[in-house]
């Protein structure tokens, strides 16, 4: 979902037609799937139980065909390159995995659980609240490029942090995501999430990494043509996953709008928290702002892709975790770009206080 060559460093991009109006495709397949789960319930019936040890045989194909051209930009041999910006790096880790999972954690228990407990149904209560820890549980990897672009930001930072932040999920999201579920005092199917794990990570690295080796064996211009051509295969994938997802439980959003507009507050609380709490600790340590504005980006935002599946695979089509996590790609472009704004506008305040520090 990012620019197509995003991941290969000094190649910069505007952010594309698609990615731009994210928010308006994601609304406009809500009421597509809406209006077609009134017209075919039966269908989407069949789709929605298709499954396999409590995976979803359609959503795990849609899930690969989101995740695997995201991962086919990076390229792993970039942790070596993660001492170079040791200061930056290990703000956005701290940030990415100690602090972003547990305020939205927090936030959630605060909001969901006890402010708004009145104007939410009482039997999806738990289930938002995991909604919201996965998607906070896991940082972003394709978009980043794209906020990275747009700040200005190093590019080998942005590659190699990504590319860290990839291989620390595949040891680290399922152990936090049932921390945190256990915290919230929900039920951990363990069996589903290691499998989600399995399939929706591990497996999909691993292909992109042998296909990208494949690709880049026959020369860098065959790879860049090949990540061309499947630009719109991740954002496809990801509407007509919405659309499925909202064939299936459109008719109970469509009777409790709100519900939306309250999940967005504490995700929207999230984002800005933990990109100004990135931004300024960089700028403490006397980081060069081109580093510390990817960081901030990355440090906020979230891989709902991943987020959206597991939700499925843990709770269900029609689980209060599932549309929580499609609230998060609802105001993810609009939310992450007012970012790219804060960060950009304020470079003058930042540069003078990190010299400072150097």
């Amino acid at each position: 979902m990012s620019e197509t060559v995003a991941a290969i460093p000094g190649r910069r991009h505007a952010i594309g037609t698609f990615e731009r109006y994210l928010t308006l495709w994601v609304l406009l397949c809500i009421v597509a799937g809406i209006g077609l789960g009134h017209l075919a319930p039966g269908a989407f019936h069949v789709l929605g139980t298709a499954s396999i040890a409590q995976i979803n045989l359609p959503i795990a194909v849609l899930v690969w065909l989101m995740i695997i051209p995201m991962l086919l930009k990076i390229d792993l041999a970039a942790l070596g390159q993660v001492k170079a910006h040791w200061r930056g790096i290990a703000t956005t880790v701290g940030v990415n995995w100690l602090v972003k999972p547990f305020s939205m954690a927090l936030l959630g228990w605060l909001f969901i659980d006890h402010l708004f407990r009145a104007w939410l149904p009482a039997g999806q209560i738990d289930s938002y609240v995991a909604g919201l820890i996965l998607l906070a549980a896991a940082p972003c990897t394709a978009m980043v490029f794209v906020w990275s672009n747009l700040v200005e930001g190093e590019p080998h930072f942005t590659l190699s942090q990504v590319a860290l932040n990839d291989t620390i999920m595949v040891f680290a999201f399922a152990p936090l995501v049932a921390l945190l579920l256990g915290l919230s005092s929900i039920s951990v199917p363990w069996e589903t999430l290691i499998l989600s794990v399995v399939l929706y990570i591990i497996v999909p690295v691993i292909v992109a990494q042998l296909w990208r080796r494949a690709l880049l064996a026959k020369g860098e211009a065959v790879l860049g043509r090949t990540l061309r051509g499947l630009g719109p295969v991740s954002l496809l994938a990801l509407l007509l996953t919405l659309v499925l997802l909202f064939g299936l439980q459109g008719a109970q959003i469509a009777r409790q709008p709100i519900v939306i507009a309250l999940l967005a507050v504490p995700i929207l609380i999230q984002v800005y928290f933990n990109a100004g709490l990135a931004y300024w600790l960089n700028r403490r340590f006397g980081v060069d702002w081109c580093v510390a504005g990817p960081s901030a980006l990355i440090g906020a935002s979230n891989f709902f892709e991943l987020a959206v599946a597991t939700a499925i695979a843990l709770f269900g089509f029609q689980s209060g975790a599932a549309l929580a996590t499609v609230v998060g790609v609802l105001v993810e472009v609009p939310v992450m770009l007012s970012v790219v704004q804060i960060v950009k506008g304020s470079r003058v305040w930042y540069e003078r206080g990190a010299a400072r520090k150097l």
